[in-house]
Parts: structure tokens; sequence; C-alpha cells
């Protein structure tokens, strides 16, 4: 498994993380092989969120993975915060309180990132430099970041905190490639020349922040998987014939796609199946050409100006 520093840390971690969002699902036997997998694999990045299942994701995780200082030691969990039932909340008490559940269910005494889990309109940017300050000093987070925020909003939480924000998860597919299409269709009047997150991929690029991939396989807001969709025979037929060329099933040519980004992307892959997940750790082993790439985007309904 090939590795990337992520954002400006000095984290070196795997380049394709397990997304923990389902594990709560799964007995504490068939949660262990999931992640026994993704270690012989190479995986060591974990992403949870502690709304995962009512905060279950998590210890089932941390019961399944055996949790003790010397596992702690070989892996890297990020946790989100800032979700609840109905509504988002930055408040410093809730940031307080959300990493506190997390560490307890996930029984250890750190994170090593945590992010703030979709935007609160209502954020005071204060209050998070507070919350921020306290979860650094006692050693509880070591690193920080967002998901699904925009450049404004990222620098308007940088004008108050102290700690740099090393991570952007944002959804991000072959099927969902607005950052990428607005770029290409500059100065056109296409649809896909609207500029729907101000330059996100731009702006973490010329800030060292690592764009994190989530639902690598899905199209639209999770309106299901294209691999084998019968609404993209185009695309399915384009990844199935590049992933004979390279021997590789189609899933892991569409994480390919991603990784061949010079943006240094990496993908939360959230399935559970570990022959599926072996397939797609596969991607890897892959280097599409410029060519190759853009039949990719091309099969997948998308235009060149």
């Amino acid at each position: 498994m090939k590795k990337i520093k992520l954002g400006t840390s000095n984290l070196e971690v795997s380049n394709i993380s397990l997304g923990c969002m389902r594990l709560g699902k799964l007995e504490v036997k068939e949660a262990a092989e999931v992640i026994h997998n993704a270690l012989e694999l190479g995986i060591d990045f974990f992403d949870h969120a502690d709304i995962y299942s009512g905060g279950k994701s998590e210890e089932i995780f941390a019961e399944a993975i055996g949790m003790n200082p010397a596992v702690r030691e070989q892996i890297f969990i990020q946790t989100k915060a800032g979700i609840r039932e109905g509504y988002f909340d930055f408040s410093k008490e809730h940031i307080l309180a959300a990493v506190d559940g997390s560490l307890s269910r996930l029984k250890t005494d750190y994170v090593d990132s945590l992010l703030l889990h979709r935007p609160d309109a209502l954020m005071d940017p204060e209050e998070v430099a507070e919350a921020f300050t306290i979860l650094k000093d006692s050693g509880k987070v070591r690193h920080f970041g967002v998901s699904n925020q925009n450049p404004m909003q990222i620098e308007l939480l940088k004008k108050y905190i102290k700690q740099d924000l090393i991570v952007n998860q944002l959804q991000f597919s072959i099927m969902h490639s607005g950052m990428i299409d607005a770029g290409i269709q500059v100065n056109t009047k296409h649809d896909n020349s609207l500029n729907r997150d101000g330059s996100i991929l731009d702006y973490s690029r010329l800030h060292d922040m690592t764009i994190q991939a989530w639902s690598p396989f899905q199209h639209g807001f999770f309106g299901g998987v294209f691999i084998d969709n019968e609404q993209f025979p185009e695309l399915n037929s384009k990844l199935e014939e590049i992933g004979e060329k390279y021997g590789v099933n189609k899933s892991a040519v569409a994480i390919a796609w991603i990784l061949r980004h010079p943006a240094k992307i990496q993908p939360i892959v959230g399935t559970l199946n570990t022959e599926r997940l072996t397939g797609i750790a596969k991607a890897n082993e892959i280097d599409l050409t410029r060519k190759e790439w853009y039949e990719i985007y091309l099969a997948a309904g998308n235009d060149l100006p």
C-alpha cells in the first residue's frame, strides 16, 4: 500500500482509508475480519464519526481490533463531530463532549485527526478555536480538519484557530466530479462550468490540505453505486476494458482514477466485504495514463470544451 503525507502534518498514512460508517451493523467477529483484512492490505487509516450507528461503529471498532497501546501505535484514527439530530453544532461544549465520547468508545486517549462534520451556519469561530486549543493542549486531538467546507469557510476558521487544518473531506468520484468539471469548463457556458464549491480543489493544493474522497463509488448524493449499474453502460464498459488491461476489477480502476490526480486525494472506502476491499486495494498497482484517465471521464458522460 502506498503512503501519502496527510496535509501539513508529519503523518505518513495509507493512500486509501477504510471508512467505518457501517461497522456498527456487524458483530465483533465480523468487524474484526474486515479490520484485520484492511491491515493486511496495508490500510492503516480508519475514518470514523461520532454519529455513525449512534456511536456503535466506534465501539465495535475498538473491541474488534483489540485496542491497546501497542495496537494504537500502529494505526491512525480520524473521527468527526458536529452533526446532531436535526441540526449542526460547532459549539465549544458540543465539540469537547463529542470528542470525549469518541475517545471513550474507541478506548484510546487521543485521535490522530478530528474533522468538523459539515458546516454549521451558526458557527462562532472563536468558540471552535477555544475547543481546538483545549483538545490540542490536552493531547486528546493531534491534528484538525474539516468536512464539506468551501475555501471561505475554511479561511474564516483559520483567522481564529492556531492549528493547521490538514484535511477536507469531500464527496468525489468519477460520477461526482464537480470540483474537476468547473476547472475544465472555464470560460464556457456549459452547465459544468458552474463553480459550486469556490475552487476547493485548487485551494486545497495551494494550502497543502489533503482532500479525502467520501463515497468514491456513488453517483449523485447517495444515489447508489455506479459500478455494474445498468444506468451507466458506457462507463462500466470502459472500466472493464481498462481493468482487463491491468488485471484488476472495475472498482480498482475507479479508485485508480482518483489516485491518478496529482492532488494526492485519499479515497475513503466504506466496503465491509473483505474480497471487495482486497480488489479495490489493487488500485495501487496501476498508474493510469493521461489518455485513460480522460477516457474514463468522458465515459461518465462528461464533455471537453
